[in-house]
């Protein structure tokens, strides 16, 4: 929108509007009268004291005269008047289309008392009809003006709400993690339970900006699970409400939506223990290959998190029960991992685990004697079951297989 000079209005105008701004009072008057009466159901100033409506007329009404009078040397899209009452508004969570209506009546009452003036004081008609044309072009102006300081403002609250949301989610899993209070008044904040179960959910944000899980939240209100998400700047992160509902539902939805990597921790018992679900779906994604497309549960993978957790013994665990296997030829080696690890699968049967790899019973016995020889321990008894089992996940775990096998 383009400056005017007011020289826009002519000298009848401003003469006109000169002579009735001491009147501006019973404007308002009128105006307040006709916000209350005129079509009330468009009325929606609830939440705006009587005394400061009457204010936001009276800034109003003056300003539409002060620009038609001259007092006002320009008229333009930031006016500062209109821009203040579009704020004070948007905060009072008064809606923008009321705000404009009370504009257009404000319009029609100073042109009504432009009118009555003209008529007392005897103006020619092509006179009037020029202060017609300037009122309202005055008030088309300020209306866009109010209605671009109202986005703007309700642009900004919605960024402010947002930084306070995704503050109050930082510290719930960080720095307030376990603090019952503050969780209680998250929940209030972001209209939560603060009891039942919760779920974390976390999900890489791949470099193209794009998520590793496509829409949970939209997936997940579907199902009428309510749920809170904050994204970080390579990861997403969701925090969903259970309430007394089983967790297998949303993990079963969410699978699907995988387009990268994801983790869900175990369920826990209640906001407050976010943090800790947060702690723990990290450290599920960690057992997660950075290439691969799937979302891990924590429940289904608790030795491996022991591994994760423990690096430096897990690669002792590695050395001390395939170390001698892991030094073999790649092809060799391979072959051995492939026979033991089907031989457990198998409850350590011979004949089971030669049906899966398709090959001979006692080609099955050669390999574990080699294994056994390779390691320099049985592997038989319920140690060597453990250890074994343990180890193998190790190797399946990125940071601790590619270190182990490259060793």
């Amino acid at each position: 929108m383009q400056k005017r000079h007011p020289g826009f209005a002519t000298k009848v105008t401003r003469e006109l509007a000169e002579a009735i701004l001491p009147d501006v009072e019973t404007l308002i008057d009128r105006l307040l009268s006709a916000i209350f009466t005129d079509n009330p159901e468009w009325t929606d100033y609830a939440s705006v004291p009587r005394d400061d409506l009457r204010d936001g007329c009276r800034d109003y009404l003056t300003r539409v005269l002060e620009l038609l009078s001259g007092r006002v040397g320009e008229l333009d899209h930031a006016d500062e008047v209109v821009g203040a009452i579009a704020r004070h508004r948007a905060e009072q969570g008064v809606p923008l289309e009321v705000m404009l209506r009370t504009f257009r009546l404000g319009g029609r009452i100073v042109w009504q008392a432009l009118l009555e003036r003209a008529e007392d004081t005897g103006v020619a008609p092509n006179d009037v009809l020029d202060a017609g044309t300037a009122t309202w072009t005055v008030i088309d102006e300020l209306s866009s003006a109010l209605s671009t300081s109202y986005r703007d403002s309700e642009q900004e609250r919605v960024r402010h709400d947002e930084q306070r949301r995704n503050a109050l989610i930082e510290d719930l899993l960080g720095r307030r993690a376990g603090d019952a209070g503050f969780a209680a008044r998250v929940a209030r904040e972001l209209e939560l339970p603060a009891k039942g179960g919760y779920l974390v959910i976390v999900a890489d944000v791949r470099p193209d900006g794009s998520p590793a899980l496509v829409s949970p939240r939209t997936a997940l209100d579907a199902l009428g699970f309510r749920s809170v998400w904050q994204t970080k700047v390579d990861t997403r992160i969701g925090v969903v409400a259970l309430e007394q509902r089983d967790a297998d539902g949303v993990i079963a939805r969410l699978r699907p939506l995988a387009r990268g990597r994801a983790a869900v921790s175990p369920a826990v018992s209640g906001l407050a223990e976010a943090g800790s679900a947060y702690a723990l779906a990290l450290i599920a994604l960690s057992m997660v290959a950075s290439n691969a497309t799937e979302l891990v549960s924590f429940g289904d993978h608790y030795p491996e998190a022991l591994l994760v957790r423990s690096p430096d013994l897990a690669q002792r665990l590695v050395a001390r029960n395939l170390g001698g296997v892991l030094d073999r030829p790649a092809r060799e080696r391979d072959v051995l991992l492939e026979t033991l690890v089907v031989w457990l699968e198998e409850d350590r049967s011979t004949a089971n685990a030669a049906v899966r790899l398709h090959c001979h019973r006692n080609t099955v016995l050669n390999r574990l004697n080699r294994i056994t020889e390779l390691i320099g321990r049985p592997l038989h008894g319920r140690a060597a079951y453990v250890e074994l089992s343990l180890a193998l996940s190790a190797l399946d775990l990125p940071q601790i297989g590619q270190s182990a096998q490259s060793g």
